[in-house]
């Protein structure tokens, strides 16, 4: 198989680098990225183990709920999930992080890459309180690059069009899914779990 081992022969290949995707580039956040962001209810977070090993972790909340602390800070609380901490332990030991945000509707997306903490500081996480909950710990991202991505990716894959939302019954349940990977756990013990944490465990 022909592959490619070094950045000389993948330039070549690709060729230069259109100039507007290499100015765009900013190093801190302005009033376009801060409405933006101010509008995501969801993002993805790519960081990697001491081995390298990557992991892709999606966040999603309330527009907004990625807060911007200043021009080269944000703070992504942590909400309730499964307590894996994939993420936060990846951060302890390796702080890059890679954050893809999301506006449904907009074609386009907005990449910020950086290095990340962990904080439990209660004064930086209480105004993320949603329900009387504050989360238990937060990311604190010092900013490294900031650029929108073109919407190409959206157009090309038709993305927000609703005529092309895939019928809730035409994929199984997380239940289901549970049940057949899980040696030992009941169909309808694997429901019932599944519908519980999303009803009791958002927050």
């Amino acid at each position: 198989m022909d592959g490619i081992e070094d950045r000389e022969r993948l330039r070549e290949l690709y060729g230069p680098p259109n100039e507007r995707s290499v100015k765009k580039e900013m190093r801190r956040l302005d009033k376009h990225a801060k409405a933006f962001i101010a509008l995501s209810p969801f993002i993805v977070l790519a960081s990697t183990d001491p081995s390298g090993r990557c992991d892709a972790s999606p966040k999603g909340d309330a527009p907004g709920f990625v807060r911007v602390l200043d021009d080269a800070t944000l703070l992504i609380p942590d909400r309730l999930g499964n307590n894996r901490t994939d993420t936060l332990g990846n951060l302890l030991s390796s702080p890059g992080i890679g954050i893809l945000f999301l506006v449904p509707g907009v074609n386009e997306s907005l990449r910020v890459n950086g290095r990340a903490g962990v904080t439990i500081d209660r004064a930086l996480l209480e105004p993320s309180t949603v329900n009387g909950k504050a989360p238990k710990a937060g990311i604190l991202v010092a900013i490294e690059e900031v650029y929108f991505h073109c919407g190409k990716a959206g157009i090309r894959s038709d993305l927000w069009n609703p005529e092309k939302h895939v019928p809730r019954g035409a994929f199984p349940s997380m239940g289901r899914i549970l049940a057949d990977q899980i040696a030992g756990l009941s169909l309808e013990e694997s429901e019932r779990l599944t519908e519980e944490s999303y009803r009791t465990r958002l927050y």
